[in-house]
């Protein structure tokens, strides 16, 4: 008999105005200062001095660090631990998007496993000795839930690859889903990250190692987002924006147990050599690869179908699932403004199979549920294009 391992994190608080919370997890953690873990363009729009405000308030100590890409790398991982030893903080709060979250995992599992501080020994599944230094993550976007997940990419520029590390020891302690803070993202980034959610959700669903467990978190998060994203991204209706909050949370309890699948892998490629954001290569990709899929996954797509997308699908046809499943996702990709595709995110047609070498050694790739070589990776870029 098999067993099913499934990892949550300890506490977690939803709504608008959530931040205020804060201080009094901090006190009663016994933490006395705190390194915030944020990112540039944040800290300079005012959305990190929300919840600096918390700190000041409270009459808590903190030094931040904001000195982090759209996808962080080695590099700037190692700054933000270099920052954290010389602020002698005892805890990190991190405020944003994925970006931020994964470098706060990233620094928070050096400080308690030195023997690590290279960094790139932490690609993939990881064996790390010691729990991460105590994270408290607040998201920004609906979109990774890193502040739920197991899970952490850091980009290495030398090789020029995103790392995956799945280590249980990075889960953040707390999370708090204000969604107060994702009101003031600019739409692009409310559609990307929302529909790298989706992804999160979607691939989740289908993944080779799914369960009971995984697939009631992946399909109920599907149908908020499915729901609410359109709303979240071109109205900023409050209601919706709530939902998307716990809808990417909701589908990150799931897919962190059980991994996702090749829009990730094909994704990650393009993030790591063009610097293309998570969200928008997921959301370019995910038709393509649901396509690929459907011979094996149309019956996990007709249940998404039927019971998050609205659509009486009983007695389709696998062709007609299939179809009917990519035109869903293709609509409300339009709807919230992403259009492009892969060629106009910087990719160049010679890198293909460069892209498609490094797409078959990413980690999320062994979770697909359809088999895929090399060639199968240059022929979906090629169809991506």
């Amino acid at each position: 008999m098999s067993t099913t391992r499934f990892v949550l994190n300890e506490t977690s608080y939803f709504g608008r105005g959530a931040r205020e919370v804060l201080p009094e997890e901090i006190k009663n953690r016994g933490f006395k200062k705190v390194l915030v873990v944020t990112d540039k363009s944040l800290f300079e729009v005012g959305v990190t001095a929300k919840v600096l405000e918390m700190l000041d308030n409270a009459g808590i100590s903190y030094e931040v660090f904001h000195d982090i890409k759209p996808n962080p790398t080695v590099q700037n991982a190692t700054e933000g631990i270099k920052k954290c030893r010389e602020s002698g903080a005892d805890a990190i709060v991190a405020v944003g998007g994925g970006s931020s979250m994964d470098t706060a995992k990233c620094i928070g599992i050096v400080m308690t496993n030195p023997d690590r501080e290279d960094i790139v020994s932490l690609n993939g599944p990881s064996n790390t000795k010691n729990k991460s230094m105590p994270i408290i993550a607040l998201p920004t976007t609906a979109g990774t839930a890193a502040e739920v997940t197991i899970n952490y990419v850091i980009t290495d520029e030398e090789k020029e690859i995103k790392m995956v590390c799945v280590d249980p020891h990075d889960i953040p302690i707390v999370a708090i889903v204000d969604t107060e803070l994702m009101e003031s993202m600019p739409k692009s980034i409310a559609a990307s990250t929302g529909m790298d959610a989706l992804t999160h959700g979607i691939e989740g669903y289908i993944t080779k190692d799914r369960n009971l467990m995984s697939q009631m978190f992946s399909m109920k998060g599907i149908k908020l987002i499915y729901e609410n994203l359109e709303k979240a991204v071109n109205e900023k209706d409050p209601e919706a924006v709530e939902k998307m909050g716990y809808g990417q949370y909701i589908v990150g309890m799931g897919f962190s147990n059980v991994g996702l699948g090749i829009v990730h892998s094909m994704a990650h490629q393009l993030g790591a050599v063009y610097d293309t954001p998570h969200g928008l290569a997921n959301a370019i990709l995910l038709p393509t690869v649901m396509k690929f899929n459907g011979d094996v996954s149309y019956e996990q797509y007709r249940e998404i179908l039927i019971e998050a997308m609205g659509v009486d699908a009983r007695r389709f046809t696998k062709e007609e699932v299939i179809n009917t499943f990519i035109e869903k996702i293709k609509d409300l990709s339009e709807k919230v403004g992403i259009t492009q595709t892969v060629s106009e995110v910087g990719a160049r047609e010679e890198d293909i199979p460069m892209l498609a070498e490094k797409a078959m050694a990413d980690p999320c790739k062994p979770g697909n549920p359809r088999e895929v070589s090399k060639e199968d990776f240059e022929e979906l870029f090629r169809l991506a294009w």
